[in-house]
């Protein structure tokens, strides 16, 4: 368990264990005053003489360790923090490798929600076990074995005595802990859940307004809610008793010392000096027992959830090497490529056939040619794009580059070799000067100016109160969709790669801005091998090869006019495209709008 823990810590190892070590000493000088109060006990039960020297320097003692007591717990505290503090600094630092490693993909599909409850809430969890949990537990365990281990010194008899109590509420203690082991990999799923629901219903809610839906939208809210509440209470609800009983019992080291030891003392068992340490001590045993036992109790939720941490990014990295784009020249290739969003069998190579979305696609884009991939929504065009870039590995077949499988080069190598424009594009809360160098960092600002005029998005900047360093918003929030846009054209124009992947990427334009959208693409695509997946089909008309998939299946490639004359699926493309762009809303006669 400590193990687990301690993978984390590094150079804080020390720290940790020094804490441990600094807090054990403060509990023992918690519990060294009942020393002396014994001492003080003894002497009236005993009546020894007793001077006023003897009542102070024990009453000082007494005083002293309580002092010292309360600067070796903070102390001890002190170092803990900042031990768990380095600790999940560590933590994180190791997540954000693993989940740099994760296909896109993947953390695309586990959603904003989950990957923020793993790195701020889940971890925060953790730090209180931490920072308490381990050296407060390895403190308040260890004194009362102390203790215990002097209480046999003085008389075993009554030692046995002050155990008796132990198994009983160690029972207790022990059904609490396997009800609520049972239900503890749920409890989080539960949790999980509702936070994704929450950040969902939050993230939507301009939808939910327009479309009226507030109803439908609230229920689920509500139901993910109250499912959490109802199940966390029911497990409350079957823990609680076996909580209350093993808190009555444990504390009462007493329960069975007091009684039956008088009767010790009495048969000429035990002597009543011993009688009386026992009981001194069961006094100062009862809080450490109790923080003990209750810290024991934690510290498999301390391993769960760092597991538990640990196989939420568990997913297969990406296949990649720390090898460079080696390729000859920028001609991409689909070789009988294979995709399921799901798993593949163990051992299989290829996803099960139901499961697919890619079937089998074989293509070749030439070197400075421009490809367009077409189909209806859920044909496998998207996705084929994305399989380009990476974001999740193919289930089957190869993607090449210039001959080389993009496989066995490194991600940063396949990335400075393709810009990727999505319909939707992220911005960072930071000027739209500096989320425009995210395509190159080392740009100066008349570079970046520069692809910003190109990407004609200086005809905005100028009506922003800041210009270019007028800051993006929250995900970009203060600009349109079609403003997005074009910022992140502008920053594939920085970039300059030699292929272009542009997946919808007028999507949000409307037909003002278009015509000047399609220059800036112009300006782009110079020169390079491009991919177009594309809605609009008069857009790619003059592509030099058109790719019609259907259902993850490549129907046909060709050019514009060889697909209409032999390919019924681009037929039927063409057809609802041509209807669409011819359709338009009227009012009837006399303005009544019906």
């Amino acid at each position: 368990m400590l193990s687990s823990v301690m993978r984390y810590a590094g150079a804080w190892k020390k720290t940790t264990l020094l804490s441990m070590l600094v807090m054990l000493l403060g509990i023992v000088c918690s519990v060294a005053p009942y020393w002396f109060v014994y001492e003080l006990v003894r002497a009236l039960l005993l009546r020894e003489p007793m001077g006023a020297q003897f009542i102070a320097v024990r009453a000082a003692a007494i005083a002293g360790f309580g002092v010292l007591y309360g600067v070796l717990y903070v102390k001890g505290l002190d170092l803990s923090h900042r031990a768990a503090y380095h600790t999940l600094e560590n933590l994180r630092f190791s997540l954000q490798g693993k989940l740099e490693k994760q296909p896109l993909g993947v953390i695309q599909e586990k959603g904003t929600g989950t990957i923020k409850k793993l790195f701020v809430d889940d971890i925060d969890t953790v730090e209180l076990l931490l920072a308490h949990a381990l050296p407060e537990g390895f403190a308040n365990t260890a004194v009362p074995v102390i203790i215990y281990i002097a209480m046999f010194i003085a008389d075993w008899k009554l030692a046995l005595l002050s155990l008796a109590s132990l198994p009983l509420g160690l029972i207790a203690m022990g059904a609490m802990y396997k009800c609520g082991t049972s239900k503890m990999g749920e409890y989080y799923t539960a949790a999980q859940k509702m936070n994704n629901t929450i950040v969902e219903y939050i993230n939507g809610m301009e939808v939910v307004k327009v479309f009226n839906r507030d109803g439908e939208s609230y229920r689920r809210f509500e139901t993910d809610v109250r499912s959490y509440r109802d199940f966390t209470l029911a497990w409350y609800k079957v823990c609680w008793p076996w909580m209350a009983l093993y808190n009555s019992i444990l504390p009462c080291v007493a329960l069975f010392t007091l009684p039956l030891g008088a009767l010790f003392v009495l048969l000429g068992w035990s002597q009543v000096s011993a009688l009386a340490l026992v009981l001194c001590m069961s006094a100062g045993i009862g809080v450490p027992l109790m923080r003990a036992l209750s810290f024991v109790s934690t510290l498999p939720q301390l391993d769960y959830k760092i597991k538990a941490l640990e196989a939420a990014l568990d997913a297969e990295p990406l296949k990649e090497t720390s090898a460079p784009f080696c390729g000859k020249g920028r001609e991409v290739s689909f070789e009988n490529v294979r995709f399921s969003y799901s798993s593949p069998a163990p051992g299989s190579g290829t996803a099960p056939a139901s499961d697919e979305v890619i079937h089998g696609v074989s293509l070749h884009i030439p070197e400075g040619s421009v490809t367009a991939l077409v189909g209806e929504s859920g044909s496998g065009k998207s996705t084929l794009g994305k399989l380009l870039v990476h974001f999740y590995d193919v289930t089957g077949g190869a993607i090449r580059i210039g001959g080389q499988d993009i496989r066995e080069m490194s991600l940063e190598a396949l990335n400075d070799q393709i810009s990727y424009v999505a319909q939707e594009q992220f911005l960072f809360n930071t000027t739209l000067l500096e989320n425009i160098r995210l395509g190159h960092p080392g740009a100066t600002d008349a570079e970046v100016m520069a692809a910003a005029e190109k990407a004609q998005c200086t005809e905005f900047f100028s009506r922003l109160p800041q210009g270019a360093n007028t800051p993006a918003g929250d995900g970009g929030k203060q600009l349109s969709g079609g403003e997005r846009q074009r910022i992140s054209l502008a920053r594939a124009i920085l970039k300059n790669a030699p292929i272009v992947v542009l997946d919808e990427a007028t999507a949000f334009m409307d037909p003002e801005n278009e015509e000047k959208m399609n220059e800036a693409i112009a300006e782009v695509i110079e020169g390079k091998t491009v991919i177009v997946i594309a809605h609009r089909l008069r857009s790619i008309m003059g592509a030099d090869q058109i790719c019609v998939l259907d259902k993850g299946f490549l129907a046909d490639c060709g050019t514009h006019e060889e697909l209409l004359e032999r390919c019924r699926a681009y037929k039927t493309l063409w057809t609802a495209s041509e209807r669409s762009a011819e359709w338009g809303v009227t009012a009837a006669e006399g303005g009544d709008g019906k």
